[in-house]
């Protein structure tokens, strides 16, 4: 006997082209644990189909006409009962990337991503995951080190070191069973050490604790060399 299936994932897709938002909507449509609610061709639509409809996650277009992806962010992780922002994007050096996750994204999606990748990346944001592409998270560094260098803030001292440690490997993008192995843990440990980090600072989500980790100095910048 199994248990009753759980709900499918409640989402709405803004974008301001069309065919965009038809093809996103139809492909998430195949899927039987994803929902397409609502849609949106603007930021200010966005803001009220979530008031009316209170989807679980909403996939939002960076630029839009009226109001941007970014704004509409802001306002919509600010209510109640907020619902999860997986942000679109052209192109993965956005200079956008910084600002959205201040305003409360949870990660980045390229729109000609695949439709499997657009699935996974739907389930994992949808999930409570930060979703930050390699390429994206690399930028990020360099950004951060740039514009924004700040001295390791007194917030971090509430962290053991191996909360820190957690911390540094979420900033750099891993997973939790990507992390588990590199510091040769269970799983589950290191969903605990992230809860207890999320806490201790506040912290909304995965991607708050990427900004945390870089605005903090925790994470230092390699360079932007390589292949």
């Amino acid at each position: 006997m199994t248990g009753a299936a759980s709900p499918p994932v409640r989402l709405v897709v803004a974008d301001d082209q069309e065919v965009v938002r038809a093809g996103f909507a139809a492909l998430l449509g195949t899927q039987p644990d994803l929902t397409v609610v609502g849609t949106a061709a603007d930021g200010a639509e966005a803001i009220r189909v979530c008031r009316e409809l209170r989807p679980d996650l909403v996939l939002m277009d960076v630029r839009m006409p009226t109001m941007d992806g970014i704004e509409a962010t802001r306002r919509i992780t600010a209510g109640d009962a907020a619902p999860r922002i997986l942000m679109l994007t052209t192109f993965d050096l956005d200079e956008h990337v910084y600002d959205a996750l201040l305003a409360g994204a949870s990660g980045f999606l390229l729109k000609d991503v695949t439709a499997e990748r657009l699935f996974d990346a739907v389930r994992v944001v949808a999930a409570g995951e930060a979703l930050l592409a390699p390429s994206v998270t690399r930028r990020l560094i360099g950004e951060f080190a740039r514009l924004r260098p700040r001295p390791a803030g007194r917030a971090l001292a509430a962290l053991t070191p191996r909360e820190t440690d957690v911390l540094r490997l979420v900033a750099e993008g891993l997973s939790n069973a990507e992390i588990a192995a590199r510091l040769v843990v269970g799983e589950e440990t290191v969903k605990t050490h992230v809860s207890r980090v999320l806490r201790k600072l506040a912290l909304r989500d995965r991607a708050q604790a990427v900004v945390t980790a870089y605005e903090s100095g925790l994470v230092v910048p390699r360079g932007d060399g390589g292949p």
